[in-house]
Parts: structure tokens; sequence; C-alpha cells
């Protein structure tokens, strides 16, 4: 499976910005895709994961009510929409995907191929 991230850059507080990742070599039609980030000197931490067959989502409580995590299935293409940006999102956001799964998951561990990530930094 590879997974190829766009939609990165600067941004001031309050800003928008919206996050691509195509997905291709999936197996089966079922699987799920997660958005996680990463700032520097901390651990990887999820945002968001949804799943292919029902678009079940779920989201972390900083990504509550200002992400929206959507899929687009004939693109294999997971978005990221965020809103009201704050310092505090900047960071390295990764898309991961695992294969044959009907589950959301937003543990870094539970994925088993990533991408290379887009950097998205907030500041004024």
């Amino acid at each position: 499976v590879q997974l190829v991230e766009s939609g990165g850059g600067s941004v001031q507080p309050g800003g928008s910005l919206t996050l691509s990742c195509t997905a291709s070599g999936f197996t089966f039609g079922l699987y799920g895709l997660g958005w996680f980030r990463q700032a520097p000197g901390k651990e990887r931490e999820g945002v968001a994961c949804i799943v292919s067959s029902d678009h079940y989502t779920k989201y972390s409580d900083s990504a509550e009510d200002r992400f929206t995590i959507s899929l687009d299935n004939a693109k294999a293409t997971v978005y990221l929409q965020m809103t009201n940006l704050g310092p505090e999102d900047s960071g390295r956001y990764y898309c991961a995907g695992v294969d044959g799964s009907s589950l959301c998951y937003i543990r870094p561990d539970e994925y088993g191929s990533w991408g290379q990530g887009t950097l998205v930094t907030v500041s004024s």
C-alpha cells in the first residue's frame, strides 16, 4: 500500500487548510485510513480515521468540531479539512492505512502503511 499526502503549508491562526492523501495498492475494497500528526519533540498522535465501507469516522478530542475527515472511494483519496487552526496544530501530518479492516483506529500502532507526511505550520 502506498500513501501520498499533499496540501500542507503555512497558515495564520484561525485559518483553514485541507490535506489530501491518495492511496493505492489496497488488496480489498475494505480498508481504513487515518490522519496523524507529530510535532517536534512529541509523540505521533491520532487525529481522525474513516473506514471505506460506511464512512464511519472517529476524531480525537482536539480535532472534534474543528476537523472533518472524508473519503472519495472512487479516487481512494482521503481528505482532512481543518478549520480554526492554532499554533498547537502545527506539525507533520501523516496519512496511514490498514487493509481489509472495517474498524476505525486513531492509534498509530494499528496501521501498517504510512505516507511520508506533509508539513503544517500555523503561525502569525
